[in-house]
Order: C-alpha cells, then sequence, then structure tokens
C-alpha cells in the first residue's frame, strides 16, 4: 500500500522571493507528502545543477517551470508504481532518469523534490515521525536519539549582506547548554542584546537574508568583539562560543585571499585564524579557503585541526566523492551537510554516514533561500548529526526548523540527549553508525 500513486510540483517562493520548486506524493492507501526545496546564494562551483528556466521575462530568468515539468512529466513517470518504503531504489531510478554527473538535465531541484515529499509520504503511512522514518529507512543502528546544537548566524556578511564584511556568518554556538530548549533560548536572549548593541553603535538592525544584523563594521574583529560583549551581557560568558563560515572562495583569486583589502596565501590567512581562535574562543570555522584549495586545506587542518572544527562546504558540497578525497588526504575534519547540493535523501545520507565513519563531524544546514519546509530538522535527529544551521532565531522560515525541533525535543523526551560542544569534537558521543 506504499506504492507511489501520484506526483505533482508547484512553482513556489522561496525566503528571497525567486521561484522554487514543492512537490506532493501520493500512495496508493492515500497518504501524501510534500516538500520545498531551498536554493543557496553562495554556491559551491561542484553542486549539482539547480535547473532555472533563463526565461527573462519571469523572475528575472529564475523561474523553474522546466523542474516542474520534469517532476510531473518524465519523474513522476519514472516512479509511478515503486514502493516508497523503498527510498534507496526510489532515488536511484530518479538519478539513472537523469543519467548525467550532476543531475543537470532533470535538474537537482526536481529529483531533490520528489526524494523528500516520497519520504514525507512513506512516514505518513507508517505512522512514524519523519525522523524515526529516516532512521528506519537506512537501518540505522543507534536506539537513542541526538538533539542537534544550534548554531546560529546572527551577523551575516559575503554574498548574504551588504555589510562590507568578507566572512558571510558570524555564529553562536550554545554548548554548554543543559538541553535544545535551553540552548535555542541563550540564542534569542543574546541575539536580542546584540540588536541593541548594534543600535547603541549606531548601526542599522535590518537583517540579511538569514536573519542574521548586516552592520557597516569596519573590520572582523569589530564583529567579533561585539559578538563576545553581547554574550557575556546576556550572562552566557564561556558558555556559547563563536564559529565562522568564511565563504573563502568568495574572496580568492588569481591564487590569493583578499581579506579586509589585504591579498593574503592560504599559509597567511590560517594564521589570521588562529589568532581569531585564540582570542575569541571560536570552535568551529566553515570554508576557511577556497573550494579547490586542497593543498591549503590538508596544511591547515594538519596545524588547526586539533583545535578547530574546520568544516568543508564548498569544498566537499555533500558529494560522497569529494568527501573521500578529504578523508583520504585529511583535509579538513567535518562536513556541511545541504541536501540541494547533492539532490537526493540517500546520497546525503551515505555522505553523512560516511563523515561519521571516518571521525567527521556533520553539521545539517539550511540554504540562504528557504522555504517553511521544516525537513532538515527531523533529518538533523535522524543521523544524530550534532549539530545544524539554519540562521537567526529570526524569519519565519527559519524558525520553523527550531521550533520543530523543540517539538521533536518534548516528543522524544528522555529517549534524546543535546549534543552542545560534543559536536565539535573529534568524535560526538553517539554516532549514527
Amino acid at each position: 500500500m506504499s506504492k507511489i500513486e501520484s506526483v505533482r510540483a508547484l512553482e513556489i517562493l522561496d525566503s528571497r522571493g525567486f521561484p522554487t520548486v514543492s512537490a506532493t506524493v501520493v500512495l496508493a492507501d492515500g497518504s501524501e507528502g510534500s516538500a520545498g526545496v531551498p536554493s543557496g546564494a553562495s554556491t559551491g562551483e561542484h553542486e549539482a545543477v539547480e535547473l532555472r528556466d533563463g526565461d527573462k521575462s519571469r523572475y528575472l530568468g529564475k523561474g523553474v517551470l522546466k523542474a516542474v515539468a520534469n517532476v510531473n512529466g518524465e519523474l513522476a513517470k519514472a516512479v509511478k508504481g515503486l514502493d516508497a518504503a523503498e527510498q534507496s531504489a526510489l532515488d536511484a531510478k530518479m538519478i539513472a532518469a537523469d543519467g548525467t554527473p550532476n543531475k543537470g538535465r532533470l535538474g537537482a531541484n526536481a529529483i531533490l523534490a520528489v526524494s523528500l515529499a516520497a519520504a514525507r509520504a512513506q512516514a505518513a503511512s507508517a505512522k512514524l515521525p519523519l525522523y524515526a522514518w529516516i532512521r528506519k529507512a537506512y537501518a540505522a543502528p543507534a536506539k537513542d536519539f541526538v538533539l542537534p546544537a544550534p548554531m546560529l548566524n546572527v551577523i551575516n556578511g559575503g554574498k548574504h549582506a551588504d555589510s562590507g564584511l568578507d566572512v558571510q556568518e558570524f555564529m553562536i554556538v550554545p554548548t554548554e547548554a543543559g538541553s535544545f530548549s535551553d540552548g535555542l533560548r541563550a540564542g534569542a536572549e543574546i541575539y536580542q542584546i546584540l540588536k541593541k548593541a548594534l543600535a547603541e553603535l549606531g548601526m542599522t538592525t535590518a537583517v540579511g537574508d538569514e536573519g542574521g544584523f548586516a552592520p557597516r563594521l569596519k573590520t572582523h574583529a569589530e564583529a567579533l568583539d561585539v559578538l563576545t560583549e553581547s554574550i557575556a551581557k546576556a550572562g552566557y560568558a564561556g558558555k556559547v562560543r563563536l564559529a565562522l563560515d568564511c565563504a573563502a572562495s568568495e574572496y580568492f583569486k588569481g591564487g590569493k585571499y583578499t581579506l579586509e583589502g589585504k591579498a593574503l596565501s592560504s599559509a597567511d590567512i590560517a594564521k589570521i585564524y588562529d589568532a581569531w581562535a585564540a582570542k575569541y574562543g571560536i570552535i568551529s570555522i566553515e570554508d576557511p579557503l577556497a573550494e579547490d584549495d586542497w593543498a591549503g586545506w590538508k596544511a591547515m587542518t594538519g596545524k588547526l585541526g586539533e583545535r578547530l572544527r574546520l568544516i568543508g562546504d564548498d569544498l566537499f558540497v555533500t558529494n560522497p566523492v569529494r568527501l573521500a578525497r578529504g578523508i583520504k588526504e585529511q583535509s579538513a575534519n567535518a562536513i556541511l551537510i545541504k541536501v540541494n547540493q547533492i539532490g537526493s535523501l540517500t546520497e546525503t545520507v551515505t555522505a553523512i554516514t560516511d563523515a561519521q565513519k571516518a571521525g567527521f563531524s556533520t553539521v545539517i544546514s539550511h540554504r540562504s533561500g528557504e522555504t517553511e519546509d521544516a525537513f532538515i530538522a527531523d533529518l538533523a535527529v535522524a543521523v544524530n548529526a550534532g549539530a545544524i544551521k539554519t540562521g537567526a532565531p529570526c524569519r519565519s522560515e527559519r524558525l520553523a526548523k527550531y521550533n520543530r525541533l523543540l517539538q521533536i525535543e518534548a516528543e522524544l523526551g528522555s529517549k534524546a540527549s543535546y549534543a552542545g560542544g560534543a559536536a565539535f569534537s573529534p568524535f560526538l558521543a553517539v554516532a549514527f553508525k
């Protein structure tokens, strides 16, 4: 009764006002599930293809009617009659139908919409919460659940805002909270105090794509200083730590990194990150180097990897093949997971399990263009990811994920623990595999 009866798709808008794909899968027993696909602004060169129409007369060329048509046509035909309980086989059928190495023909956004919607439909059919169904679908042995530490992006730079800061995200991480809800409360309280602090400095408190503030600060040190002061003022000194997403590919050109107007080598910039980490207690840096600077990544991990989580986002793009190279070369020690970078649930879980087996930390992430779909909250709990990035405690498309995690925490009760700072140690206490 879990065979797929029908699939339909729709062009909807994401949080930046651009089109994205939504799909609904209906099973033979009447169960159904829907999913909305996120979209990134700062995208890695090696990500799976997000199919756009290119018709400048609609949405500045960013329409997704082609992807929608592919769902309603070729993909619907390919999956009709398949058992939604066999998620791996379902995803494999769609990937084979596309026939390209990067999902460029049918679109990763089209394939992913069906993949996620099918998982939600099957969870409904099995009368299980989505996180429980995902764990069952991939036969994970872990019995207990871990609620992820939220990495709240409270100051935006790079492509996420016009603040003038090169570094894209300045995050606060409640490492010492007793529960997810306590950690989220700490983040929300600090966020409000930060808002007042920026206003007192004469800075704008308008927010960027991910809900963080975009103040016109002169240096990155100023951003780190005001964050440190806000954490202390809120009463969380030593309990909430800082993390960065540099998105360094955005300021890498001609073999050099340009940070605050200075041209730097990978070794030079590693020294700057090291100094920031020592002074401000930073525990994690995402994309500190460019996406193809493999030698720089290896050297930086060798130097800083025992003290910092060095997270590969653009470096790995949730791709098991690129991750395998990173594991072999000891480039990075953590991976950021974005479902739309790879384009199916099965490939996403493969990347997670491969990383965890190698001792890498895993962080589930949203995109700057989001929908109200909270799928990644369930995914983070299903795989005991340890940490999640889904923006500031602001904007409903970000809060949908945090609020879903609060619901899951209440539902699981004593069956779940909070990852906290363990997510940033070499091995998470309760691994998915």
